[in-house]
């Protein structure tokens, strides 16, 4: 990937950091190319920061690393998008985003990936999700089946909240086969975009 450094007279270009799950834009900031180089020696996004007039590792101080997942350039080649994971809060304000608009939009990326963590990380015994998962994938499969009666059930009623809770259920315990099966929402999404003419029906 190549960037223009030269188009600005103090050799920045803007970047973009947005999170690599849910795609919530998080901050804005400018790298030169030492800067550059860094970020993609480091895995952690560094800045040139115009105040301090050095590079700057966001987190260095903080421990609010911002891990490097991609990087993309624009068309003009004079401005970089970088998703990333965010090791707590971005802002300096201990907000999740400098913006002020935090959205749910992707949230449930995030989901699946903390049910990965409970899994392949964290291990913990008592956790409902590692429990499911070490059952097999008979069991999980079972109570997917069984979340997937009870939202029939309140589809037909009137209660918003008990349909949606049900609806929240469902989508859990799916993201919990997802995984037993060796496979993510990004698969499933594939599936569906590879399906031109919609999704596929029975007669």
């Amino acid at each position: 990937m190549k960037i223009d450094f030269n188009k600005s007279d103090d050799g920045l270009v803007p970047v973009i950091i947005q999170n690599h799950l849910n795609n919530q834009v998080l901050m804005l900031g400018y790298m030169n190319e030492e800067a550059f180089v860094k970020t993609q020696e480091l895995g952690k996004v560094t800045f040139y920061s115009r105040s301090k007039n050095r590079l700057w590792t966001k987190g260095e101080e903080s421990g609010n690393f911002l891990e490097v997942k991609n990087i993309a350039i624009d068309c003009d080649s004079d401005t970089i998008l970088v998703k990333a994971k965010p090791y707590g809060p971005t802002c300096h304000t201990g907000s999740i985003t400098c913006f002020t608009e935090i959205s749910n939009h992707g949230f449930v990326y995030e989901l699946e990936q903390t049910i990965h963590d409970r899994i392949d990380l964290d291990n913990d015994p008592d956790s409902y999700t590692n429990k499911l998962y070490k059952r097999g994938i008979n069991k999980i499969a079972q109570k997917v089946g069984e979340e997937a009666i009870e939202i029939v059930i309140e589809a037909k009623d009137n209660n918003d909240d008990l349909f949606l809770g049900e609806a929240a259920d469902l989508m859990y315990h799916y993201l919990i086969l997802l995984k037993a099966k060796g496979f993510k929402l990004e698969d499933v999404e594939n599936v569906l975009k590879s399906r031109e003419n919609g999704p596929r029906r029975e007669e």
